[in-house]
C-alpha cells in the first residue's frame, strides 16, 4: 500500500512540476515580450530556464537531502533525453531546420561544457586511484564545491553574452507589433509556477527514493531514467508545440539552452550546496552524454534534423536506457 501511495505522489509531483513550468514559461515569456527579445534568445534563456526549473528543484532538493546520486544522474539523464528523445521525437513529427546562430554559438558551448565536466570528474577519479577495480556503484570522485562555483560563474557569463546579443537583435524586431501580457499577470504566473515547481520537486525526490529502495533500484538508475524523463517532460511538450507552430528557433533553442543550464546552473547550484559524490556509473553516463553531444552536433551541422535521423536518435536513447537497466 505504501509503494502505491509513493507512486501516486510521484505522479502528482510530476504533474505539479509540468504545470508549474508551464505557468513559469508563460509568465517569463510575457515579461520578456515587454522588452521585445528575439524568439531564439527567449528559447535559450527564459523558456530554457522555465523548462529546466523541475530539474533545478529536484537536483537542489536531492543535494540538500544528501541524495547525491539523484542530483547528478537527473542532470545527465535529462540532457540525454533532451538531445536524443526530445529532438528525435520532434524530428519524427516534422524535420527540424537548425538555426545558424545556435550552431555557431550555443551548441558548441553545450558540447564543450559536457566535455569539461567529464574531464573534471573523470580526471579527479583517475588521480584518486579509485577507478581500478571499482564497481559501478562505488564512489570514485566528486563534483566539488569549487567546481560548482566555477560552473555558476560560467552560467552568469553565458547569460550576459545572450543579453548583449539580444540588445543587438532587438532593433530587428522593433517593427513587429504585439500586445504583451500585463506585468502584474506575468509576476503572478511566475510566483505560482515556482511554488508548484518547488512542491513538485520535493514530492518527486522523496517518493523516487522510496520507490528505488522498495524495488531494489539504485538512486543512480532511477535518477537517470524515471526522474530524468519526468523532469524533462516540459522540454518535450514545449519543443513539440513550438515545432508544430514553426517556431524552430524556440524548439531547438529550448533543448540546447536547457542542456547548458542543466550543467552550468543546476549542477553548479547542487554541488555548491553540497559536494556531489560520483560513482563509476555516473562517470560512464557523463562519457556517454559527451559522445552523444558530439554526434548530435555533427548531425545538426547539416542544417536540419530529418525523420531518419530522428528515428535513429530515439532508438539510441532506448538503447541507452536498456544499457543503464542491465548495468
Amino acid at each position: 500500500m505504501e509503494i502505491l501511495l509513493s507512486c501516486l505522489l510521484l505522479v502528482v509531483g510530476f504533474a505539479a512540476l509540468i504545470k508549474g513550468a508551464d505557468l513559469f514559461v508563460d509568465g517569463s515569456s510575457g515579461l520578456a515580450a515587454n522588452f521585445r527579445v528575439p524568439a531564439v534568445i527567449i528559447g535559450l534563456t527564459v523558456v530554457a530556464m522555465g523548462t529546466s526549473a523541475p530539474e533545478l528543484a529536484v537536483s537542489t532538493s536531492a543535494a540538500v537531502a544528501g541524495s547525491n546520486e539523484i542530483a547528478l544522474s537527473n542532470v545527465v539523464g535529462s540532457n540525454l533525453f533532451n538531445l536524443l528523445g526530445v529532438l528525435g521525437i520532434c524530428a519524427l513529427i516534422h524535420p527540424i531546420p537548425i538555426d545558424k546562430a545556435i550552431m555557431k554559438r550555443d551548441y558548441p558551448i553545450s558540447v564543450i561544457i559536457s566535455l569539461v565536466t567529464l574531464l573534471a570528474v573523470g580526471l579527479g577519479a583517475f588521480l584518486s586511484g579509485k577507478l581500478a577495480g571499482a564497481g559501478m556503484l562505488d564512489s570514485v570522485g566528486e563534483v566539488s564545491r569549487p567546481f560548482g562555483i566555477v560552473l555558476l560563474v560560467l552560467f552568469v557569463g553565458y547569460i550576459a553574452m545572450l543579453v548583449i546579443q539580444a540588445r543587438k537583435d532587438r532593433k530587428q524586431d522593433d517593427e513587429e507589433e504585439s500586445v504583451p501580457m500585463p506585468v502584474w499577470k506575468c509576476i503572478v504566473l511566475i510566483i505560482v509556477g515556482l511554488a508548484c515547481i518547488i512542491i513538485g520537486g520535493e514530492l518527486v525526490v522523496d517518493n523516487a527514493k522510496k520507490i528505488a529502495a522498495a524495488a531494489g533500484m539504485s538512486e543512480t538508475l532511477i535518477g537517470l531514467t524515471i526522474v530524468a524523463v519526468g523532469t524533462s517532460l516540459p522540454e518535450l511538450v514545449t519543443s513539440i508545440v513550438a515545432s508544430k507552430k514553426g517556431e524552430n528557433g524556440l524548439a531547438v533553442g529550448n533543448v540546447v539552452g536547457s542542456n547548458i543550464m542543466n550543467i552550468l546552473l543546476i549542477l553548479g547550484v547542487s554541488s555548491t550546496i553540497h559536494p556531489i559524490a560520483v560513482n563509476l556509473a555516473s562517470v560512464t553516463d557523463l562519457a556517454i552524454l559527451t559522445v552523444v553531444s558530439i554526434v548530435t552536433f555533427i548531425i545538426a551541422k547539416s542544417g536540419r534534423i530529418g525523420r531518419a535521423a530522428g528515428a535513429a536518435m530515439v532508438a539510441l536513447y532506448a538503447a541507452d536506457v536498456v544499457f543503464a537497466v542491465i548495468r
